[in-house]
């Protein structure tokens, strides 16, 4: 491994694909041995520094009086670089290590963050002046068969409101994986972050992240598609039980493949990986720790909706109480007919919340990444050399081209 982010295994791009789904940290369990990162990887089950190299200070040994375990012998902390300890990770440590990167690299993250934020803010809100319809008043006073037409126009007119929003949700999240992901790396090694260091990483794999954004959702699409797909194709009553079975069951399928391909992007950006083998890698990573993900992930998104929801509510009522039309339409239930006063407030709200929610959800994922690595390969140990911790030796000489 070199000085730079990319975290791939020297003379081979992905490390864990050799190994199976038994890989795990060298810590002397069964499943082998761990890659050899480099020529100076210590034995498997060495969890301490190796020995001083000439020249660097001399590690402690550890004796009695260390207030350790088993007769008093002490384990040297890990070595924290940067925004986290270099060591399995907890939950807390990788909430703390997100916000971390927020607060370090501030200036770099808000200036990606609000950029896109901004842009495309802007776009929602000339679409939704200009172009989207509006959604249809609602007549109380409707017979039945006139209330069922009116939700079915409603509901078409939505779906059609919600596929360019759709879009742009896409391709914020495409640019903000693209260059958040390489903050996050580089703050772990505890290295300063411009914004022309991030855009010279992340360029070479903007074609390959692109494909993957744009597959996923696809996939998504197919998977509902075949759930709901036949009984929305027989209709009556039985039909409507085979859209609820057959949707539960999709949106079951797309939680799993969500937590498998979740650390795709992250493998895609720093391991330069193509689309297929970044799935496959992600996969393996994934593999054995699911439910573990799965949770870390859950609680993420709670707490950015928890976020979304303490910025935006107060925007939403500012935006109304500055638009007496659209307070009065809210409350006579007509159709809401929003000014540029009420859209600009109401953006402004977004803005700040996509700002704050964008790092966080791309620190965790890119933190689960690396929690993951040095959980099965023993990542910690090159990455302390990568970031020059006195007795972990140093990168290979004369290795100073960036990896991808």
């Amino acid at each position: 491994m070199n000085d730079s982010p990319g975290w791939a295994s020297p003379g081979s791009p992905s490390p864990s694909d050799d190994q199976g789904a038994g890989a795990s940290r060298p810590s002397g369990e069964q499943g082998g041995p761990a890659p050899q990162w480099s020529e100076n990887q210590p034995p498997p089950g060495r969890w301490s520094p190796p020995a001083a190299q000439p020249g660097g200070p001399v590690p402690p040994a550890p004796g009695w009086g260390g207030g350790g375990p088993y007769g008093g012998w002490a384990q040297p902390p890990a070595p924290k670089p940067g925004v986290i300890p270099l060591r399995p990770l907890g939950v807390g440590e990788i909430l703390d290590g997100a916000v971390s990167t927020l607060r370090a690299h501030w200036r770099t993250v808000l200036g990606i963050t609000l950029t896109v934020s901004v842009v495309v803010q802007l776009v929602q809100i000339l679409l939704q002046r200009y172009v989207l319809p509006q959604a249809p008043a609602l007549d109380p006073n409707a017979s039945p068969s006139e209330v069922l037409e009116q939700a079915g126009e409603s509901l078409r007119v939505s779906m059609i409101s919600a596929a360019p929003s759709m879009l742009l949700g896409l391709t914020a999240t495409f640019v903000t994986t693209a260059l958040l992901t390489f903050v996050v790396s580089r703050s772990v090694l505890g290295r300063p972050v411009t914004f022309g260091d991030v855009w010279r990483d992340a360029r070479p794999r903007l074609v390959p992240l692109l494909g993957l954004t744009l597959l996923l959702p696809l996939i998504v699409l197919g998977i509902t598609a075949v759930g709901v797909g036949p009984g929305l194709l027989i209709g009556s009553v039985a039909g409507a039980v085979l859209v609820f079975l057959g949707g539960l069951a999709a949106v079951l399928v797309v939680v799993w493949l969500t937590v498998r391909f979740s650390l795709s992007y992250s493998v895609v950006m720093l391991e330069g990986q193509g689309v297929g083998a970044s799935l496959r890698r992600s996969a393996k990573l994934v593999r054995g720790s699911w439910w573990r993900i799965f949770g870390i992930l859950l609680l993420t998104a709670l707490l950015t909706a928890l976020i979304a929801m303490i910025v935006a509510i107060p925007f939403t009522m500012l935006a109304l109480a500055a638009d007496g039309e659209a307070m009065d339409s809210v409350f006579s239930g007509g159709a809401p007919q929003y000014s540029w006063t009420f859209l600009i407030v109401s953006g402004i709200g977004a803005v700040i919340t996509s700002a704050i929610m964008y790092p966080i959800s791309a620190g965790v994922t890119v933190l689960l990444y690396v929690d993951q690595r040095i959980r099965r390969e023993a990542l910690d140990l090159e990455l302390a050399r990568a970031a020059g911790v006195p007795g972990y030796g140093s990168a290979s000489p004369g290795d100073t081209t960036p990896r991808s």
